[in-house]
């Protein structure tokens, strides 16, 4: 993870927008203290149903072991917590 200076950014809004696009997360810093993530965009569709249930068959998992709240249920998790989710014994 790339810690950047606001000021910095400022200077290099393109090419940060670029490393940002090809899957980087930088950390903006305001005197060295982390304010704003500037992360890929997640677009609509975030996973489908079909890769999950993929990826569930996969590990040899069988039924649902997915619980949801509607208002929540669009935001974004980060890789390790979807593992969990698909293997609750690590």
């Amino acid at each position: 993870m790339t810690k950047v200076s606001i000021d910095e950014a400022e200077k290099h809004l393109g090419e940060l927008a670029e490393r940002v696009a090809g899957g980087e997360t930088i950390v903006l810093t305001r005197d060295g203290k982390p304010v704003a993530d500037l992360v890929p965009h997640r677009g609509a569709g975030g996973l489908s149903r079909a890769a999950v249930e993929a990826a569930k068959r996969r590990r040899g998992i069988e039924g649902s072991v997915f619980s949801w709240d509607p208002e929540t249920f669009d935001d974004p998790i980060s890789e390790e917590e979807f593992l969990t989710l698909l293997d609750p014994g690590k």
